[in-house]
């Protein structure tokens, strides 16, 4: 009874030990990640004692740690707190932004380690703890390959966090006094290149010539020029060249400088460039206004034309690198001095055009949200009667009706009517021109290619112009009369009789009313 119980007791002891080892495999199994994680940490230990590193330390404090913040340290703290790897830390601080909500960031915490690679070699930086600052370990052999070249790295990634994160400020010329002086407040324009409403293709070319731009600066160094590139936005007014000037300076993250040349006062254009920061963007709005026009002060249209081309590209423009200066104009480029608009003045020139069936399909996007509703093609057919509204009539409806898009469309359709030509005056139009609208809301006329404004508007207005009609083209427009069919038919005709020795008749000449060649053709067929 007693060897029973035993071998029973052995059995259940046996049972306990079996299933404590199925639950540690399966928990082993159900946590391979774990597993690996803690592999990968074994190895890279054993890698890191059999290798040789060099330390760097980068104390927060310069001097002898009572003087001001080390610049390189708030750099590369930034620069840690922007790495990948700090996910992955064993321990980060979480801090939130005071300026922006749900705006969170990590912080390497005391003692503990993010990796980062560059150029191929493995580093990492280890908060020392303390406010000290932090410690930079490079493998020995790549110290003299990587380290400079590593910092110089860490400073341009660190500048263009801060250009993103800084308050951008609009500036403006104020007067009162004799010296020129500036107003400012803070820029808080919410358009950006996404939400302009242009011909996807232009869009893109605009942010890539602005991208190379950004990227340019040893490039126009060697060149010999001043790194600075100028656009000349042209169009009707309420087509979007404010807006779209406003967009360019939150993608390029550029204060801007509005400089208002009706203004009178003792203020000198070039002593007000003088006065601007770099990394901005000068703004004149009007210009062919102010040419033509001027402010009333006496001045003669040579004087200001004179004035304006020294602002363009005088001496005094050269003095502050990396800016975008912008130019538009209202009543377009007509009547005003060649001079002005020539490369190196006006290096861009994007032409702002009423908005067609496509620039109303993206702000229909961007006000409500659509992409496609059962009144567009009515909407479509006012575009293409020829009747055009401006981006900034047509936002102000989508606006006004945001709550209801039926309601929104239906005042579209309504004003697309109410602006129509007439039948009588389309008439004409529509026998010589394409029945399509055109489909750029705005055209560039840029010089990137080394192509003049004229030659790319030529090169643009023949994309459009109509095929058929009087203009030579191969093939026929829509609208084609159908005498035109059959004169054409007629002529294959006589040639093939001709081929074939048969002289046809002249039954135009028989009949009296001129219309025997059509009954010879009705016969033929």
């Amino acid at each position: 009874m007693g060897l029973d119980g035993g071998v029973v007791g052995g059995g259940v002891i046996g049972a306990l030990v079996y299933g404590a080892l199925a639950v540690v495999a399966l928990r082993l199994v159900l946590s391979y990640k774990s597993a690996a994680h803690a592999l990968r940490r074994a190895w890279r230990w054993a890698d890191e004692w059999a290798q040789a590193y060099q330390y760097y330390e980068v104390p927060r404090l310069a001097g002898d740690g009572g003087g001001a913040e080390n610049p390189l340290f708030r750099k590369a703290a930034a620069y840690v707190a922007s790495l990948p790897s700090l996910e992955d830390a064993d321990a980060a601080c979480v801090l939130s932004s005071a300026a922006k909500s749900n705006d969170f960031a990590l912080q390497l915490g005391p003692g503990h380690t993010a990796r980062d690679a560059f150029l191929g070699a493995r580093l990492a930086w280890t908060n020392a703890g303390d406010g000290r600052g932090l410690v930079l370990r490079v493998r020995r052999h790549d110290r003299t390959r990587v380290l400079r070249p590593y910092l110089q790295h860490i400073e341009s990634v660190a500048d263009e966090m801060e250009a993103r994160r800084r308050e951008l400020r609009l500036y403006a010329n104020a007067t009162g006094d004799c010296a020129p002086r500036w107003t400012s407040a803070p820029f808080t324009h919410p358009a950006t290149l996404d939400t302009v409403a242009m011909d996807p293709d232009l869009k893109a070319r605009v942010r890539a010539d602005l991208e190379s731009f950004l990227k340019g600066r040893a490039y126009y160094h060697r060149l010999g020029r001043v790194w600075r590139r100028s656009y000349l936005l042209y169009g009707a007014p309420g087509t979007g060249k404010s807006t779209f000037a406003a967009a360019m300076a939150r993608f390029l993250g550029y204060d801007v400088y509005d400089i208002d040349l009706s203004r009178g006062g003792c203020d000198d254009l070039r002593a007000l460039l003088l006065d601007t920061t770099p990394r901005s963007l000068i703004l004149v709005e009007d210009l062919d206004r102010y040419l033509r026009g001027g402010n009333g002060d006496g001045e003669t249209a040579a004087a200001r034309t004179a004035r304006v081309l020294s602002f363009m590209d005088g001496l005094s423009s050269c003095c502050g690198e990396e800016r975008v200066m912008v130019f538009t104009m209202s009543r377009g480029k007509d009547g005003v001095d060649p001079a002005v608009l020539r490369p190196g003045r006006l290096d861009v020139h994007i032409h702002f055009t009423m908005c067609d069936f496509e620039g109303f399909k993206a702000l229909a996007s961007n006000y409500l949200g659509l992409k496609d509703h059962k009144l567009y093609p009515q909407v479509e057919e006012g575009f293409h009667a020829g009747a055009r509204l401006s981006p900034a009539e047509l936002g102000e409806i989508m606006l006004a009706n945001r709550g209801s898009t039926s309601r929104a469309l239906r005042t579209v359709i309504s004003a697309l009517q109410h602006v129509a030509p007439s039948p009588s005056s389309a008439q004409p139009q529509r026998t010589s021109t394409a029945a399509r609208p055109p489909r750029l809301t705005s055209r560039w006329s840029g010089h990137l290619d080394g192509a003049s404004a004229a030659a790319s508007e030529e090169a643009s207005a023949a994309e459009q112009s109509p095929r058929g009609g009087g203009g030579g083209g191969g093939g026929f427009a829509k609208d084609a009369p159908i005498r035109e069919i059959k004169k054409l038919y007629g002529l294959i005709k006589h040639r093939s009789r001709k081929d074939a020795g048969v002289v046809p008749v002249d039954d135009s000449a028989a009949s009296p009313n001129g219309r025997g060649s059509d009954v010879s053709s009705e016969k033929d067929r």
